[in-house]
């Protein structure tokens, strides 16, 4: 690997700058209605782009390209399900968060079916959100470890060292902004951020289309510009398990999203800062406007370094990879000029720093919000807002805690880590539209249908991962599984009409 001192300093400048930009347009806080909620008064535009930088990782800008290197563009049929989710989010969920003056997605569940449910939903969020962001902050270091390595003032540290200083300074750079600005000030800094990777991707396209021999041509050629899949499969198990099918997408690619900006305190942290359910609903389906354009861009990338690389697959020795993940980090670190590469490594931190503050931020909400709040009765704002900072800390240095534990843990792990989000997805839609739309469900039949769809899940998401069973269905359909679970065995367990708080 080879970075240049330029480099080295635009990406160092970027999270000082960013910082210094989460910190100073969060404002002065007065209440944790300030801290957590920015006040209401966050501008639409903004928070669509805040959602879609919240949603973007680290892994989805070094993944997206290397699928298209090997596949086609079947994954973007997942979008038209993204959209549509959005769609009945906007109009089925905002309207019971905003019209209620809710502060969390599960104060709903609270108001519905009584406080064990809200607590639960929270727990569930704590633990799950945990697990997949200490992973993800643990791979947003590796490559700021691999810039260390080059440089020699580290040549006598271990590799757990250097890893831990990595995962040390992405984590207090996130925190310094959130603790200072709270949830505006990590909306702010979204919006910089994804104008970061956003613009680097750019720029590795344009990079790209300088070169005389490369275009869509080969792509094409490859059959890889296919974008629909109506693939059914020779039985209805094959159906299920066939990637990326048009159905598969769509009605996925629906309950998933669903799940994560309907029912996620990380995304509905975000929504609930407008000033307006009417700004509310435009966020959200802008946002699903935006990942369209985004993941579109990507794809393109892929598309063209597949034409760059000469379509070489993946296992010949004559190119610089062996995994599909590596194909764009390699071309960005092997290919690019001095200074873009920077921008374009800033821009792969802006998309990984985006999702960790705004897990500091919806973690510490919801501990305050939904389990701390709750029992206090006669707190005073100044002592909410200093517990809720304190708070805050506390989830980075947990978040830093799990992200040293993969230091020294195999590539499987990371994989069950960060398919622990996946499980709970369908449970917690689950839960919410047994609110929502089951006059008949009450808290007993919402937390045995939601516990279920948990058992579930993990038999059918994290067992395959170990190899312990073979894959029963494709990952875009485990939301709606879980969903289907908690719905049936909710309703089951259900009694008379509970609407009030026990």
């Amino acid at each position: 690997m080879s970075i240049s001192s330029l480099d080295i300093f635009i990406i160092l400048g970027y999270l000082v700058v960013i910082a210094l930009v989460g910190s100073f347009t969060g404002g002065r806080q007065k209440s944790t209605h300030d801290y957590f909620m920015g006040g209401s008064n966050v501008p639409w535009w903004a928070v669509a782009f805040s959602i879609v930088a919240a949603e973007t990782s680290s892994l989805t800008f070094i993944s997206i390209p290397g699928l298209a290197y090997i596949s086609n563009l079947n994954f973007l049929q997942l979008t038209a399900g993204y959209l549509l989710a959005r769609i009945l989010v906007a109009v089925f969920f905002l309207p019971a968060y905003k019209t209620g003056q809710l502060s969390t997605a599960y104060s709903f569940l609270e108001n519905r079916f009584g406080i064990t449910t809200r607590r639960y939903a929270s727990m569930v969020f704590l633990l799950t959100r945990i697990a997949a962001d200490g992973v993800r902050l643990f791979s947003t270091a590796i490559p700021l470890a691999l810039i260390f390595k080059t440089a020699h003032y580290f040549n006598d540290w271990s590799n757990f060292e250097i890893y831990a200083l990595a995962i040390a300074i992405i984590a207090c750079v996130s925190l310094i902004y959130t603790y200072t600005g709270g949830v505006k000030g990590v909306i702010w800094a979204d919006v910089v951020q994804m104008s970061i990777y956003i613009g680097g991707a750019l720029m590795a396209l344009w990079v790209l289309l300088g070169y005389d021999y490369v275009s869509l041509k080969p792509a094409a050629d490859a059959g890889k510009l296919t974008l629909f899949n109506f693939d059914w499969g020779t039985s209805i198990a094959d159906f299920f398990r066939k990637p990326y099918t048009f159905l598969g997408a769509l009605i996925g690619g629906t309950f998933l999203s669903m799940a994560s900006h309907g029912t996620d305190q990380l995304i509905v942290q975000r929504l609930l800062t407008t000033r307006t359910l009417k700004d509310s609903q435009k966020a959200i389906i802008a946002s699903g406007v935006l990942v369209m354009v985004q993941f579109t861009l990507f794809l393109f990338i892929g598309m063209l370094l597949f034409s760059f690389y000469k379509g070489v697959p993946l296992a010949d020795p004559s190119v610089p990879f062996s995994k599909a993940d590596e194909i764009f980090p390699l071309f960005i670190i092997q290919q690019l000029p001095v200074g873009v590469k920077g921008i374009i490594i800033a821009g792969l931190f802006a998309a990984a720093m985006s999702t960790l503050a705004g897990s500091m931020s919806s973690l510490s909400s919801s501990v305050v919000l939904d389990l701390y709040k709750p029992r206090l009765k006669n707190t005073d704002d100044r002592k909410e807002l200093k517990i809720s900072r304190i708070i805050t800390v506390i989830a980075a240095v947990v978040l830093i805690f799990v992200a040293f534990t993969f230091i020294a843990l195999n590539q499987s792990v990371v994989e069950i880590a960060l398919g622990i989000a996946s499980i709970t997805y369908g449970g917690l839609l689950g839960t919410f539209l047994l609110g929502l739309f089951f006059k008949r469900a009450d808290q007993k039949g919402a937390i045995i249908g939601f516990t279920a769809a948990i058992i579930v899940m993990i038999l059918v998401s994290v067992l395959p991962i170990t190899g312990l069973i073979k894959p029963i269905i494709h990952w875009t359909w485990f939301v709606l599984l879980g969903t289907i679970v908690t719905i049936v065995i909710g309703n089951a367990f259900s009694g008379k009409v509970n609407r009030g708080k026990s």
